[in-house]
């Protein structure tokens, strides 16, 4: 299969248009064109992890940090990042990069946190914002239903756990044709009179350009007529962080170890204890510490991320568990979520899970 055709489907997924600036997610070595016949999946991409990939004939590496973040102003295999790439390019192995694009998305890093703890997801904790518009157009009558058919499969009319949402609206539209126009109704150099639909769809941002393709290609008309508009509200699925609650609520203590055991830490960094059961759970993959002013403000019992520094830790005030679970513990299972959502989308195309530790800290 081209690696195109793989970023395609993770792309959609996760689109590159949703990574913070700091961040460089993408294709970051490798031909887009070039076939390869199975990925290995991994958080990190170093020189070891591209070894693994030649013996087992990978092709290419999906990871989940991106193994350039900044400009690189030599290729001199003077450290690690050099000589990562280095061997790629030695071995025509390609290295792609899905990281806060897929923290962001509420199927992703998040979500699959949520889902090793058994929580179940509620929200996304800081959506994030100018991430939706509004689409307004215009369609005879006659052809709604296979416009809207068309805007529902770009990706438009999503609103939370709904899908093909819309507003119709029914009136008459006129146009007059000028020279060089070619009319789908009325004749040239006279005012026609429509009766029309308009219909109304919310659209990520992010698709704006798959959802217009598919108008043009569904409309009628040589030149519809529409109206984009950016709107406020927040889009419910993209943003930092998860909130989740489980039905029975856990003991401090119980909760503590749970930790321990479904993401294999000898250890939990945690504030003291304040003496009331975990239900509502907030979490955050990576360095999270930034939300937990909005996990306190979305009522959780206890918030998991991981990097919480020292002074950090008194933020909470005794109103919540701050737990931190270590960065490579928070995303370890990340490379199982893009496995089993390729496996879903190209169930012929075969991956395999890295087996080289990558973790560069370690206890005693």
């Amino acid at each position: 299969m081209k690696i195109k055709d793989i970023v395609r489907v993770l792309e959609q997924w996760a689109p590159p248009v949703l990574q913070e600036e700091y961040d460089n997610c993408g294709l970051q070595v490798g031909d887009p064109e070039a076939e390869v016949e199975q990925a290995l999946l991994t958080l990190d991409c170093t020189e070891a992890v591209v070894k693994e990939a030649v013996a087992h004939g990978c092709g290419l590496i999906i990871a989940h940090h991106p193994v350039i973040f900044k400009g690189l102003k030599a290729l001199t295999g003077g450290n690690e990042v050099q000589r990562t790439i280095l061997a790629a390019v030695r071995a025509n192995v390609a290295i792609y990069a899905i990281h806060t694009n897929l923290d962001i998305v509420i199927g992703g890093v998040n979500g699959e946190i949520a889902a090793r703890l058994g929580l179940k997801p509620l929200r996304v904790l800081d959506p994030k914002t100018g991430q939706l518009v509004k689409l307004a157009v215009f369609v005879p009558l006659a052809h709604a239903e296979a416009v809207r058919n068309a805007l529902f499969a770009a990706g438009a009319g999503h609103i939370g756990a709904y899908d093909e949402c819309s507003y119709n609206l029914e009136g008459a539209g006129t146009f007059r044709a000028g020279a060089g126009a070619t009319p789908f109704v009325g004749e040239h150099g006279q005012r026609h009179t429509e009766k029309e639909v308009r219909v109304e769809v919310a659209c990520p941002a992010h698709a704006v350009s798959a959802v217009m393709a598919a108008l043009r290609a569904a409309h009628p008309y040589e030149e519809p007529a529409f109206d984009l508009y950016p709107v406020l509200n927040h889009h419910t699925g993209i943003g930092s962080g998860l909130v989740g609650e489980w039905e029975e609520p856990l003991s401090e203590s119980a909760f503590l170890g749970k930790l321990k055991a479904v993401f294999g830490t000898p250890a939990v960094r945690h504030t003291r204890p304040v003496g009331r059961p975990v239900k509502r759970v907030a979490v955050c993959g990576g360095s999270g510490a930034f939300l937990i002013g909005k996990a306190l403000a979305a009522g959780a019992d206890a918030f998991v991320t991981g990097d919480v520094k020292y002074h950090e830790f008194f933020l909470p005030e005794g109103r919540m568990l701050l737990a931190d679970i270590g960065h490579f513990e928070s995303e370890r299972f990340t490379p199982n979520l893009i496995q089993a959502h390729l496996a879903r989308i190209l169930p012929t195309f075969a991956t395999r899970l890295s087996e080289t530790g990558t973790n560069p800290i370690h206890f005693h």
